[in-house]
């Protein structure tokens, strides 16, 4: 398997600090609030992963976890079967474009890359949080039009996802533009992160532009976060938990294009 590592005839395997990243973060996306730029927060805070290799660890490392996601989602809520098969073929369809691309990035290029997409994560989830943004509709599917648009902003995101950008918070806000259920957008968003994991992982495996290590504590640790969010939490103060991650994101955000700033390569 890609995490598996042996130096000096030992095999590597996570620290405690990286495991608990890896629960914590995937505990919260279940319940809906993206992990990708938690954990690339705490993983510059901690220093555990080198900024070129976030966006592959990334990837690889929330596959299974995320596959764990959309199985349980889709198989309790209501959506329309042709919309969500649609969406998530879509954005496999993008990150199977992006992975390839941005798997042959510079560090300096990743840092922008991470920079730019940690803020306009930011920039959703402020709009958001002061309500300028719009709410859920009824619907539990699109046709027609709305289908194609749909479509398309997934395969989009897809792409996006490939650079460490969230895909939860702009897939949920397009879809409540066209007027989705907000239950019916779990399953849409779940099952496009779960099929398109194991695809955005290939060229940054094949390329060695990732950390095993790091991939490895996302895995290991956000089976069970997944698995307690899912079946035991019945109420947690999330409107807060939102609040501080958006303030983490900012200034992760910032910091990285600091860095991206003072390198010429």
């Amino acid at each position: 398997m890609y995490w598996y590592r042996a130096e000096k005839g030992r095999i590597q395997w996570p620290s405690p600090i990286a495991l608990t990243i890896g629960f914590i973060a995937n505990f919260f996306d279940a319940l809906g609030i993206g992990c990708f730029a938690t954990i690339t927060a705490a993983w510059r805070y901690f220093g555990l992963v080198r900024d070129e290799h976030i966006p592959g660890s990334l990837n690889a490392g929330v596959t299974i976890p995320a596959i764990l996601e959309g199985l349980i989602y889709i198989a309790v809520i209501e959506v329309d079967m042709v919309t969500l098969v649609s969406m998530i073929a879509a954005a496999v369809v993008g990150a199977w474009l992006g992975a390839d691309v941005v798997s042959g990035w510079s560090r300096r290029k990743i840092q922008i890359g991470l920079g730019t997409a940690l803020l306009i994560t930011a920039g959703f989830g402020l709009a958001s949080k002061l309500g300028y943004l719009p709410g859920s509709g009824d619907l539990l599917g699109f046709t027609g039009v709305k289908l194609a648009i749909a479509v398309a902003i997934n395969c989009m995101l897809g792409a996006l996802t490939t650079l460490g950008i969230g895909f939860f918070a702009p897939c949920m806000i397009a879809v409540y533009l066209l007027g989705l259920d907000a239950k019916a957008a779990f399953p849409i968003m779940m099952g496009s992160v779960s099929f398109l994991g194991p695809v955005a992982s290939v060229p940054f495996i094949r390329k060695g532009a990732y950390d095993m290590k790091a991939a490895l504590s996302l895995t290991l640790g956000g089976v069970p976060g997944v698995l307690l969010a899912a079946f035991l939490v019945k109420s947690l103060p999330l409107e807060t938990v939102r609040w501080g991650v958006l303030v983490i994101v900012v200034y992760t955000g910032l910091m990285t294009l600091r860095a991206a700033r003072t390198r010429t390569a």
